[in-house]
């Protein structure tokens, strides 16, 4: 498992609502945990390691330790937006890329949770903004996607560094071409929604 940068096709793809927890599912949870931790981030989507599901994983605190502070959300719902607020967010699919981006400053999330059980509760602060922020990546939206023209403008000699890394990596045969990583994402979905 590994972190997809910016514009790997998984990254701008709707993921799929997942069927089951199975003892499978947990363990990549585990795996993006770790990852997440690994990158020091503070959440992490399914399409962020080419899962093309409807699930991600956030610790607000960041800290491993913080095992009570770890959220795992599948098939989650956002509703109930109120407020704005701006913030400098970033993205472990954007490295070192960092950009102010308004959003709600209190939602509420419906999802379920690792044991198959339903959850609902009012979220705020840092924690709503990092599950809207994961939330986004489900729909295949990526915070660049919700910065102003202004802070996009600012930011495009490191996007156009991104896509020409990508498509390096293309032709040296690292990443595969979209139908191929489509048809990868169209079997894995089978197995799981």
């Amino acid at each position: 498992m590994r972190v997809l940068h910016y514009p790997h096709p998984t990254l701008l793809r709707p993921a799929k609502p997942l069927a089951r927890v199975d003892a499978e599912l947990r363990k990549m949870v585990g795996e993006m945990f770790e990852l997440m931790y690994q990158h020091d981030g503070i959440g992490l989507a399914a399409p962020q390691v080419d899962l093309p599901y409807r699930l991600f994983v956030v610790n607000a605190s960041g800290d491993p330790k913080e095992k009570d502070l770890e959220y795992a959300f599948i098939n989650p719902v956002l509703s109930k937006p109120k407020g704005s607020e701006e913030k400098e967010e970033g993205c472990l699919s954007l490295p070192k890329l960092y950009a102010p981006v308004r959003r709600p400053a209190t939602i509420h999330v419906s999802a379920y949770n690792m044991a198959g059980q339903a959850v609902e509760f009012d979220a705020d602060g840092l924690l709503a903004r990092v599950i809207q922020h994961e939330n986004d990546h489900l729909d295949g939206v990526m915070f660049i996607d919700r910065i102003s023209q202004t802070t996009l403008m600012d930011v495009r000699d490191e996007l156009e560094n991104f896509r020409e890394e990508f498509q390096h990596r293309r032709e040296t045969g690292e990443i595969p071409a979209d139908a191929k990583i489509f048809e990868h994402l169209a079997q894995l979905e089978k197995l799981r929604t």
